[in-house]
């Protein structure tokens, strides 16, 4: 019959030094293995040396944006101050959860800052790429850029619902009705291209 399985949580003290090494998911202190994670403990050994003492979640992790981090966002509303945007995936991976975060008038581009109009930058339901420069919490939000050549926005729908064109940095086009309305267009580069 299999052992009981042992479930533990951040913080917890496993045993101490001599009973084992640490592993995946543990860190020492004082002489003492602890868990840095809530999931299963696992006790491994080889070839009679200390067992190996790790903890393993039962889930695959959820990957997180991180500082400096490309992430690919929709728009979801504006005002004159700021946009808020969910954040769908990190570099190539998409995310099971989508993230909220804000891009700020002085961060939508990197000259001029003070002339930043956000309606002419962005619209709700527009696709964006910018950069996380601060992890959010609990109440805020991941705070993004878009202040280099390569980021701004990728796909934009005219109000005729037909994707723009970029035209300039600051510009894009409807190809049905030519209409030309403001955005912060980005310089794609070619890894982001889809083939």
């Amino acid at each position: 019959m299999a052992p009981p399985v042992r479930y533990c949580v951040p913080g917890e003290r496993l045993c101490n030094l001599e009973e084992g090494s640490p592993g995946s998911g543990t860190y020492t202190r004082h002489g003492y293995i602890f868990s840095s994670l809530a999931g299963c403990l696992t006790k491994s050994s080889e070839n009679g040396a200390l067992p190996v003492v790790s903890v393993m979640r039962e889930t695959e992790s959820q990957l997180l944006p991180d500082v400096g981090a490309i992430v690919t966002c929709k728009v979801s509303s504006i005002n004159s101050r700021f946009a808020k945007v969910h954040i769908l995936y990190v570099g190539s991976t998409p995310l099971k959860n989508s993230f909220r975060g804000t891009i700020r008038k002085e961060d939508v581009r990197a000259t001029e800052k003070d002339k930043v109009e956000i309606y002419k930058s962005f619209r709700p339901g527009d696709i964006v790429l910018a950069k996380v420069i601060s992890l959010g919490d609990a109440q805020s939000n991941y705070l993004l850029t878009t202040a280099e050549n390569e980021l701004g926005v990728v796909v934009a729908h005219s109000e005729s619902g037909v994707q723009m064109v970029p035209i300039s940095w600051c510009e894009m086009q409807c190809p049905k009705t030519h209409t030309k309305e403001f955005r912060k267009v980005a310089r794609v580069q070619p890894e982001f291209l889809q083939t």
